[in-house]
């Protein structure tokens, strides 16, 4: 016989001797226990499925994690628990359970055993063959009582069955399906997840900021001057704002409320104030971005570079200078200490843009006052001193003799 059907003839023999002993019991026990075998020895026979080593898992220290399986009605806390105990590798879990104990991998119980407490399985079968006093817990694994089995308490299986085949189990049986775990996503899915973010919000800002310079260049201007000549007062009135954007709503809805007539505006009042403090918001940003493209515009156009400077390159500089600190998020944010870092000081910075860019907005009314833009001379230097003669000092002033003198 070749070797290649030595193979099948050698597994059905196995399966047939572990099912010799249940020839006495029903024939449909029997029947179920051989193909529930079948279907567990298949993937193990040509390693499809990872085995778990079966063993003890220790008690944790004292703080350490602990589960209590006399009461089995919470399940998904009883879950939580014990996934939030399991570690890598599997071999360092460690496990205190109240009253009785943990298993790690697949664990039988004898036919002439009796185990006293209760007994919680991880990553494996519990195959009880014997006697149990106390509830049984398996996580991610089947609980399975054959013939002559019993289970004094109650029978709990997280991610798995509860399989009778001949057995006896006094209290209750329940079966939870597993919690849906978000499988660990690689450094390279996480940098392109986040680069694709990023890049979704660049684009956005920048064709809101292209709109604005077609449509409203000489507001966006105005402000964007009133960013770079008020900058420390329009970070005060910026903060400002944030604190009483939320109580100016809720005047605004009472007083509303309190009139006959505004009673029925309210619903447009509403949506009209939401929709001006976002406007104030996104559009005191992209006036940051301006005058910040500005800047840098200019600078290298003093340094003799050739560009040409208009208003939809300052915004598009602007923005990509923003966008600099959160490519170092999108690059180096998988890293533990490092990321969080960064992520708060891109956090802080675009808030403190943002808070300018809002007090610098309503400074300017929304780019229709320019007092605070730098573009109208204070009231001293509006006089006509201009007109007056200069003073003459040293030889054009000394007398010259007049033309009669001979």
């Amino acid at each position: 016989m070749r070797a290649g059907n030595r193979l099948p003839t050698l597994f059905a023999a196995a399966l047939l001797l572990q099912a010799g002993p249940l020839s006495a019991a029903s024939i449909p026990g029997a029947i179920e226990e051989l193909s529930y075998r079948a279907r567990n020895a298949i993937p193990a026979l040509f390693f499809l499925n990872p085995t778990v080593t079966p063993q003890a898992v220790p008690a944790a220290a004292p703080q350490g994690p602990t589960v209590n399986p006399a009461i089995l009605d919470n399940a998904t806390t009883l879950e939580r628990d014990l996934r939030a105990a399991l570690r890598s590798p599997l071999a360092d879990t460690r496990l205190t359970v109240t009253g009785g104990s943990a298993r790690l991998g697949d664990y039988s119980v004898g036919s002439a055993e009796r185990v006293t407490g209760h007994v919680v399985v991880l990553k494996g079968n519990a195959d009880v063959h014997g006697r149990i006093e106390g509830n049984v817990v398996a996580l991610d694994g089947d609980v399975i009582l054959h013939p002559g089995a019993v289970i004094t308490g109650d029978v709990l299986s997280i991610g798995g069955h509860v399989r009778q085949l001949g057995g006896l189990i006094s209290g209750s049986q329940m079966e939870a399906d597993a919690a849906p775990t978000e499988a660990a996503v690689s450094i390279p899915v996480q940098v392109a997840r986040r680069g694709a973010g990023l890049l979704g919000v660049g684009l956005t800002l920048i064709i809101l900021g292209l709109g604005v310079v077609t449509f409203g260049r000489p507001n966006l201007e105005i402000v964007s001057d009133t960013v770079v000549h008020s900058f420390g007062r329009a970070f005060l009135v910026g903060l400002l704002g944030q604190v009483l954007i939320l109580p100016t709503f809720g005047m605004l809805i009472v007083g509303l409320v309190l009139t006959i007539a505004g009673t029925v505006l309210v619903p447009f009042a509403a949506v009209v104030y939401v929709l001006i403090a976002i406007i104030a918001l996104v559009g005191g940003l992209l006036a940051v971005a301006h005058a910040m493209g500005e800047t840098i515009t200019r600078r290298r156009m003093a340094q003799g570079i050739m560009v040409s400077p208009n208003a939809y390159r300052y915004v598009i500089t602007g923005l990509a200078s923003l966008a600099t600190i959160w490519l170092a998020w999108v690059g180096f944010g998988w890293v533990p200490v490092a990321g969080a870092f960064v992520f708060g000081g891109a956090v802080l910075l675009t808030w403190s843009v943002a808070t300018v860019g809002f007090g610098a907005a309503l400074l300017s009314r929304g780019g229709v006052r320019e007092h605070f833009a730098g573009r109208i001379l204070p009231p001293e230097l509006m006089t006509d001193e201009y007109l007056w003669a200069t003073p003459q000092f040293g030889v054009p002033a000394v007398k010259r003799p007049s033309k009669d003198v001979k």
